[in-house]
């Protein structure tokens, strides 16, 4: 360890505001235990290049991390009824999650027990497994149920022959799949995860948009560019021709010089982000010549009549809150008056290893899933989830399946994702970038900031552990 750096508790902090100093000053705060940062210095070691583009590290990849850990393979609310089913793969491996007559979630080994067939593809509904090259079928709960020719067939035991299952768990409305029978179970998988985020609250919610695309880097290029807001500034913030940042671009308006960053000792599967809206970059924040600037910034869609109009000393920050608890509530159908200021305003990234994250605000209720594409180190699969709240009056609402864009397809052309469809596709090129630069360099390692890309190093030193590297 660097002798510079080995005192775990201090960290180089940015200027200004901390996320902590901000979430005090919220009229309806969140818990302490919720938000409170941890932080411990993992290091400042290169990391090595070869596993972006090695296929020997995709394979111990394959054997030793995705045959071994929890994985969320869909929703609840994508298997609501008896007999829908959708399938999850991830290299090599393809696994159906599917409802039972009795309301039972259970996941199979997706090959025919005859010849290998794979059995199901994508998503739907059946009422049996049933192979559609000779017609071996299955009950929903794995049972045998017909042989076409079965005199044929003498020497299989029907008790012996039912479908290989994959064991699966829940929570939070998420459906967790994981190939090793000997894994340790779901919630203690989980460590601090249901400490920190309201399980039970995302239970309520229904996956409202999925969008994927496959795209042309290493699932860890594109899982990284999503994990830390480094890069925000320059990826995503509006300039001028002198590349100096637009004070009033919507983007200048979130605190990502003061991103809080969590790792928590001894976890090694959850670590989180918090970005705080409402409150200026400090890029830009001598530039600012109101609080009423941000809300009309940020609100500039909206009517100027419809827009909070603060007073002298007021602040932008609890009136928009106070905007969204209306204007989301009425959205969506439900009850905010109580909900949080941050949960109103806030970007709240909550990575589960190995790849998956989940948004936990209402504000921001996104998720992200990032897989290889088969057994191809160099390109991934990159899906984006809304979760939005379930109407509480129970009118209905519409579980959209995956929509697969073309390779290059803008994410903007769907219209469902919103702003952040463009957000996201000013992050494309960077991974075309990454690609190519990552294989033409002759410097062995990458080099990372020692606070602000600490989820990073933190998701690294936990997939070193499991490959045993």
């Amino acid at each position: 360890m660097n002798k510079h750096h080995d005192q775990t508790a201090e960290f180089a902090k940015s200027p200004g505001e901390s996320v902590q100093d901000i979430l005090a000053r919220d009229v309806i705060k969140e818990p302490d235990r919720v938000t409170a940062s941890s932080y411990e210095f993992l290091g400042d070691a290169d990391l090595s290049i070869d596993r972006y583009v090695d296929p020997v590290w995709h394979e111990r990849e394959v054997e030793k991390v995705w045959k071994k850990t929890w994985q969320i393979a869909c929703r609840v609310e994508d298997i609501e009824n008896p007999g829908d089913y959708i399938v999850y793969d991830v290299a090599d491996d393809s696994v159906i999650v599917l409802r039972t007559p009795e309301g039972a979630i259970k996941a199979y080994v997706n090959s025919c027990l005859h010849r290998g067939n794979a059995l199901c593809l994508d998503q739907g509904h059946i009422k049996s497994i049933r192979c559609p090259y000779h017609g071996f079928s299955w009950s929903l709960e794995g049972q045998l149920k017909s042989v076409p020719g079965q005199w044929d067939f003498p020497h299989i035991n029907r008790s012996e022959f039912s479908l290989p299952e994959v064991r699966v768990d829940q929570w939070g409305g998420f459906v967790f799949i994981n190939l090793d029978d000997d894994a340790e179970p779901l919630m203690d998988y989980l460590e601090i995860l249901p400490q920190i985020v309201d399980g039970a609250a995302l239970e309520k919610r229904y996956k409202a948009i999925h969008v994927s695309q496959v795209v042309p880097c290493n699932w860890k290029v594109v899982q990284e560019a999503f994990i830390e807001g480094y890069h925000v500034a320059e990826t995503h913030y509006e300039k001028d021709e002198a590349g100096h940042v637009d004070e009033n671009g919507i983007a200048a308006f979130t605190h990502d010089t003061a991103i809080q960053y969590d790792i928590w000792p001894g976890v090694r599967h959850i670590n989180r982000l918090i970005l705080i809206d409402g409150v200026p970059s400090q890029y830009v924040a001598h530039k600012v010549p109101s609080e009423q600037h941000i809300i009309d910034t940020l609100l500039r869609r909206v009517p100027e009549a419809m827009r909070p109009q603060l007073k002298d000393g007021e602040r932008a920050r609890p009136a928009l809150a106070a905007f969204n608890r209306l204007a989301l509530g009425q959205l969506h159908k439900v009850d905010l008056s109580g909900a949080t200021d941050s949960d109103m305003l806030d970007q709240v990234q909550n990575n589960i290893f190995p790849n998956f994250t989940v948004w936990s605000t209402t504000f921001a209720p996104l998720c992200y899933r990032f897989r290889p594409h088969g057994n191809d180190p160099d390109r991934s699969i990159f899906e984006v989830w809304f979760l939005h709240p379930k109407p509480e009056d129970g009118s209905a609402y519409h579980v959209m399946k995956e929509k697969r864009l073309e390779p290059g397809q803008a994410w903007a052309s769907v219209e469902e994702l919103g702003p952040y469809g463009p957000i996201i596709d000013q992050d494309m090129p960077n991974l075309v970038r990454l690609t190519k630069g990552l294989k033409a360099s002759k410097k062995p390692g990458i080099t990372l900031g020692n606070y602000q890309e600490i989820r990073v190093r933190h998701f690294h030193r936990t997939l070193e552990d499991y490959l045993g590297a």
